[in-house]
């Protein structure tokens, strides 16, 4: 085959394996000091192996085409993760408290407010005794402020994709809690809507389907009842919350 041929090709190979973690060992990460993954840091390195194998697939493949590739790719990758970790820290700040990617954070009956982010999205976890009365679908004034509170961070990222999710335990039946919890995630969408965000914003209602803990005792109760605020950079992003 011809090598001009070859090398585009061998570079998109290369690429793909990259990207869907396919290479031996893994993808790369870079840890912070608590063991969660530095996105910023991460984004660049695959940025980086991609973009040198971009640049080292023309045919004047020298080393310094290699190393400019390297170098764009690297500020791409950083771009990424960087927007997703910065505005998890923006959210955070905003709402006074901090990003905790701890997976157990949920779990924890004193943490009525979580930020959180991944490589696909930001999330923000209310404990429903913070956000509404009992059986009521309205945000309470305090709820309503700290859901105004993020206004200005959403008005930084007109691209992002919103989608507000309404999660309840399992007493009563699942119809009525199915309903009860899209209502309290469109309450909190057309909230975020009515400050003048125009970015796309979806609701959904998981009922019972998505508990934290087992409906045992009134404290995993409490810990199930939960209204979730994901922020996407992209379509591709986006998950079904009642699920995964």
């Amino acid at each position: 085959m011809n090598k001009k041929i070859l090398r585009p090709i061998l570079a998109s190979s290369l690429a793909a394996l990259l990207f869907s973690g396919c290479v031996q060992g893994g993808m790369p990460t870079i840890n912070n000091a608590d063991g969660t993954p530095n996105r910023t840091q991460t984004g660049a390195i695959l940025g980086g192996l991609l973009g040198a194998v971009i640049g080292g697939s023309t045919v004047n493949h020298s080393g310094k085409r290699v190393a400019i590739g390297g170098a764009v790719g690297a500020a791409v990758g950083a771009a990424i993760g960087y927007s997703l970790d910065q505005q998890a820290a923006e959210v955070a700040q905003v709402l006074n408290t901090n990003v905790d990617n701890n997976p157990n954070a949920e779990q924890n009956v004193d943490n009525d407010l979580i930020v959180s982010n991944t490589d696909k999205y930001v999330k923000i976890m209310f404990r429903d005794d913070m956000m509404f009365a009992t059986n009521s679908s309205v945000p309470t004034a305090s709820a309503q402020a700290k859901i105004a509170k993020l206004t200005p961070v959403l008005h930084k990222y007109p691209n992002t994709i919103i989608q507000t999710v309404g999660h309840t335990d399992n007493r009563g039946s699942f119809q009525y809690n199915q309903r009860l919890s899209e209502a309290r995630a469109s309450s909190v969408g057309n909230t975020i809507h009515s400050s003048g965000i125009t970015n796309p914003i979806y609701s959904k209602g998981c009922s019972f389907s998505k508990p934290i803990a087992q409906n045992t005792s009134d404290i995993n109760m409490a810990l199930n009842r939960r209204v979730e605020i994901y922020l996407y950079p992209n379509q591709e992003s986006v998950i079904d919350p009642c699920r995964n």
